[in-house]
């Protein structure tokens, strides 16, 4: 059996829902409302046919977001959720190259990269060596003046903390900035690369193994084995191509507002509403939601 949440937040009314029943009923005919998560926002319905084909065709809704999954189990025990682009709405590295006046010539790397036209290390490399003499101190103040969460964000992250989840920012970008958005926003545990630094100056180098699709997907795997949890306890959320491996490793891998590469890879995507929606994914009420 599965379930399809609709996520409509403030106009999820009778008439949508009916509209998406009549939807699925095309492929099942026995598909039903299930319940209200929080009426007008969120709902479940269930079916018996075919994941895929369930969400091809409710993904035919204007503006909703779906998510279809088992109906067991509902609540994630690790979420593993991607920086840049997706727990915060920035790309670190384009903006710290902004103080080094080559945010144009980064950031079109870096979009590249993540559409998966670029080998992500060498792409990171090379950018790194482009910010070779900025001043230290320019991390600091990126991180004050440019770095800001994503709309629920924090929510999220803090609600399945208090329900006993662990939470797990990683990152392709850098500890400097991982560390401190992770406290922010809540996260238990951090997986990022590290920047060369000395004398108070980028060296222009990344100390240590590169963090890519693999070692995002290896730290999933390692999170995981600790908790003693199954693939199926999981929730992974990115946005772009160097998120692939660890979506696909997890039980529900989604697509945040994410580029094409992406997309086609994972369960869900979603679209249209902040990262608290992925609460109402796992049936989580408002009333239960941490006021982050």
């Amino acid at each position: 059996m599965g379930i399809a949440t609709l996520i409509a937040a403030g106009r999820l009314d009778d008439r949508l829902v009916d509209r998406a029943l009549g939807l699925l009923h095309e492929l099942d005919s026995g598909a039903r409302f299930a319940d209200w998560i929080d009426q007008g926002y969120a709902a479940d319905l269930r079916f018996s046919s075919d994941f895929k084909a369930a969400r091809r065709v409710l993904e035919a809704l204007p503006e909703v977001d779906v998510v279809v999954q088992p109906d067991r189990p509902r609540f994630r025990r690790l979420l593993v959720a991607d920086m840049d682009s997706t727990i915060i709405g920035q790309e670190c590295i384009d903006e710290l190259a902004d103080f080094a006046g080559l945010k144009s010539e980064i950031a079109a790397i870096t979009e590249r990269a993540m559409q998966g036209e670029l080998d992500f290390e060498a792409a990171l490399r090379e950018r790194v060596a482009l910010l070779a003499g900025l001043q230290e101190d320019a991390i600091a103040r990126c991180l004050a003046e440019r770095v800001r969460p994503n709309p629920g964000a924090s929510t999220l992250v803090q609600t399945m903390r208090g329900l006993g989840a662990s939470c797990m920012l990683v990152s392709g970008g850098f500890l400097s900035f991982a560390e401190p958005v992770a406290s922010d926003v809540g996260f238990d545990r951090v997986h990022a690369n590290r920047l060369g630094i000395a004398d108070a100056l980028l060296t222009g180098d990344v100390d240590g193994t590169v963090v890519d699709a693999e070692g995002k997907r290896s730290a999933l795997i390692e999170a995981r084995a600790e908790l003693g949890l199954q693939p199926e306890d999981v929730l992974a959320v990115g946005d772009g191509a160097n998120d692939r491996l660890m979506i696909q490793e997890a039980g529900l891998g989604v697509a945040y507002r994410a580029k094409p590469a992406l997309a086609v890879v994972a369960d869900a995507c979603l679209n249209h509403h902040g990262l608290d929606a992925l609460l109402w994914v796992q049936g989580i009420p408002r009333r239960e939601w941490a006021e982050a």
